[in-house]
């Protein structure tokens, strides 16, 4: 589709039943002018089905896999590249896989690299329980007794053991597509507040509480953390990860599939001209602590949270000047005629609308801006759990703005 037939099928859209509203945006960048039209309606999220269950992997400020198809069907083809350089748990990069495009993917935490690339190479459930079988999980030499706040002493032994069997599989270049899947599944079971998890009752499973905090969770509670058996808890997410899987789909993950680890302004391991299509979503300010809501599962993956660069950036202009870089060497990387959807949402109650600032960190990068979607959407469970209301805080729309390469 044109960049054209694009803005007009937004314009036309109504398969919910309701009409595009469009709102004309001024804006100025360094004396160049111009004008960029905000169309707001709900383009997808309500009635709409659900997505693959290989998605379901918990991670902070995630986006739904509809957002990244409503871009990926409408402006690329099949065996098109789309490309995500802030991918956290790889929805964009996992969508194009599932549709048939060839994913790139880049994030400056390593976790999102194990996150994302077993689950372009899945393995069946019969290897799954036959490697879990062979692993001993009886003995574990590491020592961290102040886990015990989250799991019972024999399911804290059983972690540290597969910790352990992985970190020398990875060491001795023996880890398989087998071993990476369980690593990925147990890293998303060790805490969380179902009896699916590795751990006691704690906050839901993409973010991992301090210690203390979760003492006093306990003392709250009157709680104990109970023996959980971790190889029975592993097969079962697979189980409901795979179950819209069909190893027919593909015959595993392309070759030529990047999944990078370093900053996004700078992702050499990513080809000039490479991309049809970006589809991602940056830190939005302040909002979210990357380095403390990973503590736990990088600890299980042999790093320190701490030694990760992830930006956690505070003032408007800091955060303009980081964004200009990456939509930079993202103007590299997608081929002309590209496009690239650079999604934001409201924060600071509302106050602060990143998606005009977007556009203007996209002129300074050289881009043209060709429309601002707007998806006005109810609050998720999950937003109203922790007391989240419309128009108050927290993100209530998703806010994407298109840019032409």
């Amino acid at each position: 589709m044109t960049t054209e037939a694009f803005n007009q099928a937004i314009i036309d859209f109504d398969d919910f039943g309701t009409s595009t509203h469009l709102v004309p945006f001024e804006w100025e960048v360094n004396g160049q002018t111009g004008t960029t039209i905000k169309a707001f309606n709900e383009y997808w999220t309500r009635r709409q089905r659900q997505a693959h269950s290989l998605h379901e992997i918990s991670y902070r400020a995630c986006f739904k896999p509809q957002l990244p198809r409503f871009f990926i069907e409408r402006l690329t083809q099949p065996g098109d590249a789309i490309y995500d350089p802030f991918m956290g748990r790889g929805t964009t990069p996992m969508e194009a896989f599932l549709l048939g495009r060839r994913p790139l993917g880049n994030d400056i935490n390593p976790l999102s690299r194990l996150l994302l690339q077993p689950r372009l190479n899945p393995p069946t459930i019969k290897e799954i329980e036959n490697r879990l079988d062979k692993i001993d999980l009886s003995h574990a030499e590491e020592e961290y007794d102040g886990l015990l706040a989250f799991f019972h002493k024999d399911t804290l032994c059983e972690i540290i053991s597969l910790k352990e069997y992985l970190l020398k599989r990875e060491e001795s270049g023996e880890i398989d597509n087998i071993d990476a899947w369980i690593r990925m599944v147990a890293i998303n079971r060790l805490t969380g507040h179902s009896e699916g998890f590795f751990s006691v009752y704690t906050l839901p499973p993409n973010q991992a509480v301090t210690i203390k905090r979760q003492e006093k969770i306990n003392a709250n509670r009157n709680q104990v953390p109970d023996y959980k058996e971790i190889k029975a808890r592993i097969i079962k997410k697979s189980k409901s990860l795979l179950k819209d899987w069909k190893e027919l789909e593909s015959p595993g993950m392309d070759p030529s599939c990047v999944l990078a680890t370093g900053d996004s302004r700078f992702a050499s391991s990513i080809e000039d001209n490479s991309a049809q299509l970006v589809v991602t979503s940056p830190p939005f300010l302040d909002v979210v602590n990357y380095q403390a809501d990973n503590w736990m599962r990088c600890w299980f993956i042999g790093i320190d949270s701490s030694d990760i660069n992830i930006s956690q950036l505070k003032s408007i202009k800091e955060w303009e000047a980081t964004m200009t870089g990456v939509l930079t060497d993202l103007r590299r990387i997608v081929k002309p005629g590209g496009h690239i959807a650079f999604e934001v949402g409201e924060v600071r109650g509302g106050t602060v609308l990143l998606e005009e600032n977007v556009v203007r960190c996209g002129v300074m990068a050289g881009l043209e801006p060709i429309v601002i979607l707007i998806n006005d959407q109810e609050f998720t469970k999950t937003a109203n759990a922790w007391g989240i209301e419309n128009q108050s805080k927290g993100t209530n729309t998703n806010r994407i703005v298109v840019f032409e390469v």
